[in-house]
Formats: C-alpha cells, sequence, structure tokens
C-alpha cells in the first residue's frame, strides 16, 4: 500500500481527535470558569475597596503643626460630628484603615465621643449640585458589589434595614469601642465609658417608599435622625439639587409629624429653600443642618442661605460645617476653620457644630485623627476656648441630651 491510513488506522485517528476536542474543550471551559472567578473576585473583592479609596481621599501631607495650647485643650473635649457615611462602605470601622476618613481607631485618637452614621440608600448618575432626577441610582451596583442582602438590590427601605443592622452588629463586637445609642439614657451610660456614641440617620427619607408606617420601620431599627431629601426630589418634596424646587407634599407633612411623635430629629441639610421654610414652620422641635456650607462664606450650589440657616438658629437648631470644596470652596483646613469662624459671627456660638460628611464621596485636608490640628486653627483666628469647646462637641452632645427620645 502506498500512503493513507487503513480503516484500522482512520478509526484510531478518529478516536484520537474527538479525545482532542474533549480536551481543547475542557481547557476552554477551565480557562472560562478561571476568568468568571477572577472576574468575580475583583468585582465583589477588590473593586469596592477600590471604590472607596477613590471617592473618600485625604490629600497628602506633612503632619499639621498643633500648638501646646491646642493639644491641651483638645485633650479634655468631647469631639462629636453630625454626619458621616462610613456604613456605605465594606472596610470594617473598628480596624485603622489607609483609605476614607473615619474608623473607631481614628476617631479615638482625633478625641471623638459622639459621631452620627447616617445611610446613603441612593444617588443618581452624574450627580451634581444643580440638577438631578431620581429615575437613576448608583447604590444598586454598589450594593450588589458589597454582597449587601439580595432584596435591598430593590428596595430602599432595605438598604436603610441593612445599614442599621451593621451598626448593630459592629457595635456588638466592638467591645465598647462604638456604642448604638437610641436614646438620652444610652447616650449617658455611653459618655460614663469610654466609647464612642454611635447614632443613626438617614441621608433622605426615600427609604420611607412612600409608606407612613416606614416611620416605625426606620425608628424600630434604630434611626434616630431623618434627613429629608438627599440629591433627588423624593415623595416628600423637592431637594435641593432637584428639578422642582417644591416645598413639602402631604406625605412629607404626614411623615415629620409621625417621626417627630416617635422621638426622631429632622435634618434639612439636603431640602430645597421651600422644604426647609415649611419644615421649619411645621416642627415642632429643633431641626439640624447636618453637614452644610454657608452661602456668605461660600458661594457654593451646594450652600444654605445665611438667612435660612439664621432661621434655624433662631428656633435652636443646629447646623454642621462640612469639611469638604463644595461646602468651604477649598479642601484645605484653612478654609474649614474660616467657615466655621464665619459660621460662628452670623448664627452665634451655641449653633455650629462638624458636619464633616467624611467617607461621603468627598475629598478632605485631614481625617477624624487629626482634629487638634483644626482646634489649632480656631485659636489661631481668636476663637474663645469655650466657643472652641463647644463647635467641636459640646453643641452637639447638648442637642443630641435634649432631644433623643427618654427611653
Amino acid at each position: 500500500m502506498t500512503g493513507g491510513l487503513t480503516p484500522a488506522g482512520l478509526e484510531r485517528q478518529g478516536r484520537a481527535n474527538v479525545t482532542l476536542g474533549y480536551s481543547m474543550m475542557r481547557w476552554i471551559v477551565g480557562l472560562l470558569a478561571l476568568l468568571l472567578a477572577g472576574g468575580a473576585v475583583f468585582f465583589f473583592f477588590i473593586l469596592p475597596a477600590r471604590v472607596d479609596a477613590n471617592l473618600n481621599r485625604v490629600i497628602a501631607h506633612a503632619p499639621y503643626a498643633v500648638s501646646e495650647e491646642a493639644r491641651e485643650l483638645h485633650s479634655g473635649m468631647r469631639v462629636a460630628d453630625l454626619h458621616a457615611d462610613t456604613l456605605l462602605w465594606t472596610r470594617d470601622p473598628l480596624k485603622r484603615h489607609s483609605r476614607g476618613q473615619v474608623d473607631a481607631p481614628r476617631l479615638k485618637e482625633g478625641g471623638y465621643r459622639l459621631q452620627v452614621f447616617s445611610a446613603v440608600t441612593k444617588t443618581p448618575k452624574a450627580m451634581n449640585y444643580d440638577r438631578n432626577t431620581a429615575e437613576s441610582d448608583n447604590i444598586t451596583l454598589l450594593a450588589i458589589a458589597e454582597r449587601w442582602p439580595v432584596k435591598s438590590w430593590s428596595s430602599i427601605l432595605e438598604r436603610a434595614l441593612y445599614q442599621a443592622r451593621r451598626l448593630e452588629r459592629i457595635a456588638a463586637r466592638s467591645g465598647g469601642a462604638l456604642v448604638l445609642v437610641r436614646n438620652k439614657s444610652e447616650l449617658e451610660a455611653a459618655f460614663a465609658g469610654d466609647g464612642i456614641a454611635s447614632v443613626l440617620a438617614t441621608e433622605g427619607a426615600h427609604p420611607l417608599e412612600g409608606k407612613i408606617e416606614n416611620v416605625d420601620r426606620l425608628y424600630d431599627a434604630g434611626y434616630r435622625v431623618l434627613g429629608l431629601q438627599h440629591f433627588f426630589d423624593n415623595e416628600l418634596g423637592g431637594s435641593l439639587h432637584g428639578v422642582s424646587g417644591d416645598g413639602l407634599t402631604a406625605f412629607g407633612r404626614e411623615a415629620i409629624t409621625a417621626a417627630e411623635a416617635r422621638g426622631m430629629i429632622i435634618d434639612i441639610a439636603h431640602s430645597s429653600y421651600k422644604v426647609a421654610l415649611e419644615t421649619l414652620d411645621l416642627a415642632t422641635k429643633p431641626l439640624i443642618v447636618s453637614h452644610t456650607g454657608i452661602k456668605g462664606h461660600c458661594d457654593s450650589p451646594r450652600n444654605v442661605s445665611d438667612d435660612l440657616l439664621k432661621a434655624v438658629a433662631a428656633k435652636g437648631g443646629l447646623i454642621g460645617v462640612g469639611f469638604w470644596d463644595g461646602a468651604v470652596c477649598e479642601a484645605s483646613i484653612d478654609a474649614v476653620a474660616d467657615a466655621i469662624v464665619y459660621a460662628v459671627s452670623i448664627l452665634g456660638a451655641d449653633h455650629v457644630a462638624l458636619g464633616s460628611d467624611f467617607d461621603g464621596s468627598v475629598t478632605t485636608a485631614f481625617d477624624a485623627s487629626e482634629s487638634p490640628a483644626l482646634v489649632s486653627e480656631l485659636i489661631e483666628r481668636g476663637l474663645e476656648a469655650e466657643t472652641i469647646r463647644k463647635v467641636m462637641g459640646e453643641n452637639q452632645i447638648a442637642f443630641f441630651l435634649a432631644h433623643l427620645p427618654d427611653q
């Protein structure tokens, strides 16, 4: 025979080709599985940390000069902050991190005794200070990547409830480093020890999902501050950054009345001008503006007018000065100190607080551990020691002792 294969040879060759085909298929399937596994590892375990690190930045800087006078004054302070969005991110708040601006070790180092943790539950794509609608949502993808419960992927209420449970679990395993506070008695008990009192707030009241019974669900979950709006108009009324400019809806009025009846504090930090004025008229208790800047100091579209803030202060309210450029026009410790001095000059020392917006997708010039540097800057600007104590924490502590539920 000259060339070619016998029938038996052809059969053997066919079996070899089939075996090779199967081997190649298994190799391809294995490679695809490896790629998918690698993609899943990146999406679920690497990407969330990268997003956190990119969005919550502290500008690199040499250690701030802190005077001995400032160190001595700070050493006896109870620092308190009205707004941080730390619960949105996967990092463990009980461990010190190189990303973000807040965790328990840095709060402790900064002398904090009270921190309000706000639950972010929905943000629009291309978020800006001028005009946003409610049609899009950035948090869904983040919730999936951070492995939140499946039911939270489609429910804003469930996102708020999940973040409340998360803070409760963190406090439970903190060994007393963080204490979840729901009433005056618990706050007093936290101050009797050396833990950091933690209060839950909503970043907008859209977790109510238009249902008045959800006020009770949020309250029962531990929320004691109800922010009315965030970056878009919602069922309660217009946002400072929405499209309508509207005031309170009928549901908004009902929700505020129900929240106050349960002992919740109302926050108008992102509310439209009309919502803010109408809430001032409706509310029976003082309001807070948890994180903001003041127009007279920094004419940013994010900021609230001097007259509105004066009206809040006149009714016993509290205004938290933010630490990021949108609030103070420049991400620097000097700008924050200047904003605080301006706020004190127009509102009085009893109505100004810290409202950092730490971990709120902002870049700041310092983190929670560096509060002595801010004290030093305020001393340099001529503020009296008692005023500095009030702004740095005593105003916040007095406000919550006065307005949290008794039990």
